[in-house]
C-alpha cells in the first residue's frame, strides 16, 4: 500500500495513523491533532455510533474498554469509513459516557 508523507494510505489513513490516534485518545493526550488524526477521529465518530457525540476523553474511555479483537475490527471500520469519504455523523449517537456502556 502506498503512503504519502501525511500518513495516509491511498485508501485512507494508514493503520499506524489510526492506532497512534487511538493511543493518544486512550492516554488522554490532548493538544494539537494533525489533519490525519482529526480525520481518524471523525471517521471513528461515523464508524462507531456509540462515540458519535462523545468528547475526546469519553472516546478514550470507550477505546480503553475494547478487547483486542474489537479494536482490530474497529481500526478496519475506521479505515473503511475514512477511505469512503463518509460525512461525519451529526452529533447523535450513543450519548452518555463510555463507562455507562456495556460491552
Amino acid at each position: 500500500m502506498k503512503h504519502s508523507e501525511s500518513g495516509r494510505a491511498a485508501s485512507g489513513p494508514s493503520e499506524m495513523v489510526i492506532v497512534d490516534t487511538f493511543t493518544r485518545l486512550i492516554f488522554g493526550e490532548g493538544g494539537d491533532f494533525s489533519s490525519a488524526e482529526l480525520e481518524v477521529i471523525e471517521a471513528l465518530r461515523y464508524a462507531e455510533p456509540d462515540v458519535a457525540g462523545d468528547d475526546l476523553g469519553a472516546m478514550g474511555d470507550y477505546l480503553r474498554a475494547l478487547g483486542v479483537a474489537e479494536m482490530v475490527e474497529l481500526v478496519s471500520r475506521v479505515q473503511h469509513c475514512s477511505a469512503a469519504g463518509l460525512p461525519p455523523k451529526a452529533g447523535g449517537g450513543g450519548g452518555g459516557t463510555a463507562a455507562s456502556r456495556a460491552h
